[in-house]
């Protein structure tokens, strides 16, 4: 069965055509629960959240763009909203911003560590770091999706990347330590 089938019996509530959209689309969507969630489970409750409101929502699929992308932004959008009402952010002016590039050797960090380091991100700048680095969003858009400022988005970026290299840095002195 095709997916344009799928959909449409998912539109009449279907329960094996809604098997088997979550069967297609369940490892990708989860590995972007990972990316907004603190931890494991965690991103398991975001999963089933974002998968009964795409369920809810599915008749809303005007075709225009991809599935995908669709369940993307929903599954974004449920893990996001778990962050929007707890006031995470700190409001800062834009003039208090210092930006950090972070300078990555494959060589020397694996991805999983550096997966690792990012999921230890405060809330607030791992959100940020990961729709603006990961996922490329714009500031503005940001700032709209998080109900934060523009300027606040920046901040946190900024703070994720000094975090992300003091612990990058601190990991490659550890790792050349035990190779003398």
């Amino acid at each position: 069965m095709g997916l344009d089938q799928l959909i449409i019996k998912c539109k009449k509530n279907d329960a094996q055509a809604q098997s088997q959209i979550y069967k297609l689309f369940s490892s990708k969507l989860f590995s972007l629960c990972l990316k907004y969630s603190k931890n494991y489970a965690e991103a398991q409750d975001n999963l089933q959240d974002a998968f009964v409101t795409i369920f809810q929502k599915m008749d809303q699929f005007s075709h225009k763009g991809s599935l995908e992308g669709w369940m993307k932004r929903i599954t974004i959008n449920t893990a996001l909203q778990r962050y929007r009402s707890v006031g995470v952010f700190d409001i800062v002016h834009e003039d208090q911003i210092e930006d950090a590039e972070v300078e990555i050797d494959d060589d020397e960090v694996s991805l999983d560590f550096l997966l690792g380091i990012i999921q230890e991100l405060p809330d607030r700048y791992r959100l940020v770091f990961n729709l603006y680095v990961l996922d490329d969003y714009s500031h503005q858009e940001i700032a709209e999706m998080l109900d934060i400022s523009t300027g606040t988005s920046k901040s946190n970026l900024a703070r994720a990347r000094m975090i992300l290299k003091d612990k990058i840095e601190h990991h490659k002195m550890r790792v050349n330590s035990q190779s003398l």
